[in-house]
């Protein structure tokens, strides 16, 4: 299996269990790290798996969505 680094929307949906509709929602809501390349999201594996770790043990309910993230480091 190919490690890949950057991530399209659609391998970000499988890889959370989510809708593609809902993964392109929160990359323009800003609530998953993400940035466009011309008019496709693509997302840094590292920056999404430490997103993961930001909400485990939270203690937010399972409809929240946001997160505190580092502002311009994922632009």
């Amino acid at each position: 299996m190919v490690h890949k680094e950057i991530l399209e929307a659609k391998e970000v949906a499988d890889y959370l269990h989510l809708h593609i509709f809902t993964v392109h929602k929160l990359a323009r809501q800003g609530v998953l790290p993400a940035f466009k390349i011309g008019h496709g999201w693509r997302f840094r594996k590292e920056a999404l798996d430490e997103w993961i770790r930001m909400r485990e043990g939270s203690g937010k309910n399972r409809r929240s969505t946001k997160a505190p993230l580092k502002k311009g480091v994922f632009c």
